[in-house]
């Protein structure tokens, strides 16, 4: 079995984009691996040479990039490649935000594909009702929680892109890296930061954000609670935040927010959420029922009615999934509620549904 080289490896990371992967996987001495679908699927027979690896890692980052990976043994940023297949002169190139990493004497790399435009809300199976209501906060904080993978940026970048369409904005991100390239529409005006490049964190980020002017400003992520202050304070003083968290469900969302702060400050934290917080939509990708079909999206979605505000303000976080459940005339939805619907509208089959409902929920049509 021979080695890859070089340029082949990219004619797999464009192969494997063209059959829909959204994940393309390459680790040195091992054959790449796409994911399609939420499958692993292996890409040929062949393995990656250690040699060809580095040298298209290396030739993607720059050498000041790749000297820091070097150092650091991580290193996350976005890149663009050109099909090396493409012979028409037609633009062919591609983004792809990339993880590499270190694993004993050799390297990795995990290239996730970036759409070339932000797809639409039919194509995305994102609710236009949800859409239309996130988009008429004026302030406020939105977080999109969900596991990685789940599509949380594309759906910041669709309610960026409806308030876009909407009125003129100012628009300011803190991306860690930049992925959609937001498109200025009428007079609205756009900067993107990437940290480590433009920015040193995300709290820097969004402290000099702040002194921009900004209608939106959308955070990458909240990892600590420098940025969860920053955040908060954004979006108590008259800004719209977009976030994201790492949380399987809405009510995990504001305790991982609580939890950033020192156990005295708990109370102090959960007042101004309890005001400043808007919603929180908790996204998971679910297998489809037809193979070879792109994955169904469920949704939980949490309003900041006076019931969720009077849970959070109290730290009752506990009482926050009735909350969800009693407020439905609200528009608030359940993960489990989300996932029946997907079943009886046979989108998905009732192995994958009792594998994704909580443990007290019930796949009954």
């Amino acid at each position: 079995m021979n080695d890859l080289n070089q340029e082949s490896l990219v004619s797999v990371l464009f192969d494997a984009t063209r059959q829909g992967a959204s994940d393309i996987h390459f680790i040195a001495e091992q054959r790449p691996t796409m994911r399609l679908h939420g499958d692993l699927i292996p890409v040929g027979d062949k393995s990656i040479g250690r040699e060809a690896l580095e040298e298209l890692l290396r030739h993607l980052c720059g050498p000041d990039q790749f000297d820091r990976f070097l150092e650091q043994q991580n290193l996350d940023l976005a890149v663009e490649c050109n099909d090396p297949n493409q012979f028409d002169g037609n633009d062919a190139s591609q983004r792809f935000r990339v993880n590499l990493f270190s694993a004993g004497n050799s390297h990795g790399a995990c290239f996730r594909v970036i759409p070339s435009a932000i797809p639409d809300y039919g194509w995305a199976n994102f609710p236009k009702e949800l859409l239309q209501r996130l988009c008429e906060c004026r302030n406020g904080l939105i977080v999109f929680s969900g596991v990685t993978g789940s599509g949380k940026t594309t759906s910041m970048a669709l309610v960026i892109q409806e308030l876009l369409r909407r009125e003129s904005q100012r628009v300011v991100t803190i991306e860690d890296p930049i992925e959609y390239i937001l498109q200025s529409s009428g007079d609205s005006l756009i900067t993107q930061r990437e940290v480590n490049r433009d920015v040193k964190s995300f709290a820097d980020g969004l402290k000099y954000a702040m002194r921009q002017d900004p209608n939106l400003i959308l955070v990458g992520e909240i990892r600590d609670e420098e940025t969860a202050r920053m955040a908060l304070s954004a979006a108590e003083t008259g800004h719209l935040v977009l976030t994201t968290l790492h949380t399987r469900d809405a009510k995990g969302a504001v305790t991982r927010l609580i939890d950033l702060f020192p156990n005295q400050n708990h109370s102090e934290s959960c007042s101004i959420l309890s005001i400043a917080l808007r919603a929180v939509v908790c996204q998971h990708l679910l297998p489809s029922i037809f193979d070879g079909e792109k994955r169904e999206l469920a949704l939980e979605v949490m309003f900041n009615t006076h019931p969720v505000a009077a849970a959070i303000r109290s730290g009752r976080f506990d009482s926050l999934d009735n909350a969800i459940l009693s407020g439905r005339k609200d528009g608030m939805v359940s993960l489990d509620e989300s996932i029946r619907r997907l079943l009886q509208d046979e989108r998905i089959d009732e192995t994958v549904a009792q594998r994704f409902m909580s443990p007290s929920g019930s796949v009954g049509r």
